[in-house]
């Protein structure tokens, strides 16, 4: 198999919050130590539904990053680019989309539900039903396979499988693939040639999964194939086509416990967020203005937590004694809303302050930030040409 690379995008559309941090980027952390991570600005998907307001995309696009480098990502260790500085994401876009059915896009569940969404917008775009297919091609491209998401994006991660899955049937057939698999079998050396072809008489005869992974995990060690060698072995494994394009496997993320102002689900368009950066004085002011248990109407009343949107903030940042603290003083009336408020001001405070520490240095010099993502670019889009020519190749179109 291909290395188990990591691909996530994320649109621009201004500052992160801490819904981002816990939802999102702290996964991505964790995931960047585990697998080589390619996380990706996808800006031309920006266009897909601000299509008519396009200046405010590059200034989205520069405080995302510095917000992915505040809250921990780390250049040595992921790739870090922006999706409209790879032109390959657009050229297989297109070639993928040729033999993608309309049907296919027409079904996605998130299509009538933003056009029903986003009324004010005129979204009966080929840009807005074709995205799908820009987001398998961002997946695609870098032979992904895994693809971090919450449960509602993973029809997508599905329809890229099945886009990906087509384009191999339509373009992994091979004059002579047969002939062509064994003798790439044979560069592997004689013995390690006759385990291979022993494992995958297992697993196409009697369906040994084990067998399958010895086989893959065998060609992935491999020095001495070639890419065009390895994908015909890969293909052989299991049928009788190249495998071109690699079918991505969803990578659940934990759902996001992180609550808005409101005791709703932190999102900008709830107005109930608070940024990744913000300065202490406006995080102070949000929290001791949020609205608490309406039973508590003077300072003498009882309340109970469960009915107060601040307790789902001490669920995050208030560890068990403070928690505690939290129950027996406000169903006793001993503590005030202003007290119970505090530890959750300063927990945030405290998970902030490393972010503004490490974000402050690119926005003295942006051109430190220039320099990480040029050199993202530039891996990015090597990786990328290499599975253009492939692409380029099967369909027919690497003319000489």
């Amino acid at each position: 198999m291909y290395p188990e690379r990591v691909f996530s995008g994320m649109r621009p559309t201004g500052r992160l919050h801490l819904g981002h941090y816990h939802g999102v980027l702290k996964n991505w952390i964790q995931l960047q130590s585990e697998y080589p991570c390619y996380f990706c600005v996808v800006d031309w998907h920006a266009l897909t539904t601000h299509y008519e307001t396009p200046e405010v995309i590059e200034q989205n696009v520069w405080d995302v990053l510095i917000d992915w480098l505040a809250a921990g990502i780390d250049p040595n260790q992921a790739t870090l680019f922006i999706q409209s500085k790879v032109p390959e994401h657009a050229e297989l876009a297109l070639l993928i989309g040729m033999s993608t059915p309309l049907g296919w896009l027409e079904r996605v569940p998130t299509y009538k539900e933003q056009i029903e969404k986003l009324r004010e917008k005129d979204l009966s775009t080929y840009g807005f039903l074709g995205y799908p297919v820009l987001m398998a091609a961002d997946i695609l491209l870098y032979r992904a396979l895994h693809v971090p998401v919450g449960e509602d994006q993973v029809p997508h991660v599905e329809m890229t499988r099945e886009i990906a899955r087509r384009f191999n049937y339509l373009y992994g057939r091979e004059t002579g693939f047969e002939e062509k698999a064994l003798a790439a079998a044979r560069k592997l050396g004689g013995k390690r040639a006759k385990l291979y072809l022993e494992l995958r008489t297992a697993y196409q005869e009697q369906g040994d999964d084990e067998a399958l992974e010895q086989a893959r995990a065998m060609l992935s060690e491999s020095q001495s194939l070639s890419m065009g060698d390895r994908e015909r072995l890969f293909g052989y494994l299991e049928g009788a086509r190249k495998l071109i394009l690699v079918e991505p496997q969803a990578l659940l993320t934990p759902a996001s416990r992180m609550p808005g102002l409101d005791g709703q689900k932190m999102s900008k368009s709830y107005n109930n967020t608070i940024g990744l950066r913000e300065d202490a004085e406006s995080i102070t002011k949000k929290v001791r203005t949020m609205p608490t248990d309406p039973a508590r109407v003077r300072r003498t009343d009882p309340g109970d937590p469960e009915k107060c949107p601040v307790w789902q903030l001490h669920q995050v940042y208030s560890d068990d004694d403070t928690r505690d603290w939290v129950q027996k003083g406000c169903r006793s009336a001993g503590i005030g809303c202003i007290e119970c408020k505090q530890p959750v001001i300063e927990g945030i405070l405290r998970e902030q302050q490393p972010m503004l520490e490490r974000a402050q240095k690119y926005v003295d010099d942006p051109s430190l930030l220039r320099a990480i993502v040029a050199d993202g670019c530039e891996k990015a889009r090597k990786s990328a040409q290499e599975i253009m020519r492939d692409v380029r190749e099967a369909m027919g179109l690497q003319y000489s």
